[in-house]
């Protein structure tokens, strides 16, 4: 197993950075590092008619799709790339541990 500045060496730098004795592939994706994605967790999903949301107020429930404990849905751009699970970051904050990565199909 690597130490931190081996992992470093091998991956570009630890700042994310890339020099000279970075592998050409990485190099090339330098040029889309700073470009902004739109990363949304999915607790779960509810159909309902337009009458039914209407009638909804403070204090409702929304039933969702997915139990308790089960996997949340990741995506990036609106693209389905990973599930996980919700965790705790500070005293009010929530995050997303991934689980699983779901592999794209190309198919479609």
């Amino acid at each position: 197993m690597p130490d931190e500045m081996e992992f470093a060496e091998l991956t570009g730098t630890a700042a994310g950075q890339t020099d000279a004795n970075t592998p050409r592939g990485a190099r090339d994706l330098e040029a889309v590092y700073d470009i902004p994605v739109t990363v949304s967790a999915v607790l779960g999903k509810a159909t309902m008619q337009v009458n039914q949301l209407l009638k909804l107020g403070r204090g409702a429930v929304v039933e969702l799709d997915r139990k308790l404990g089960e996997a949340i849905d990741i995506y990036v751009n609106n693209r389905l790339v990973a599930r996980g699970e919700v965790v705790m970051v500070d005293d009010n904050r929530l995050g997303v541990t991934m689980t699983e990565i779901v592999k794209a199909d190309r198919s479609g």
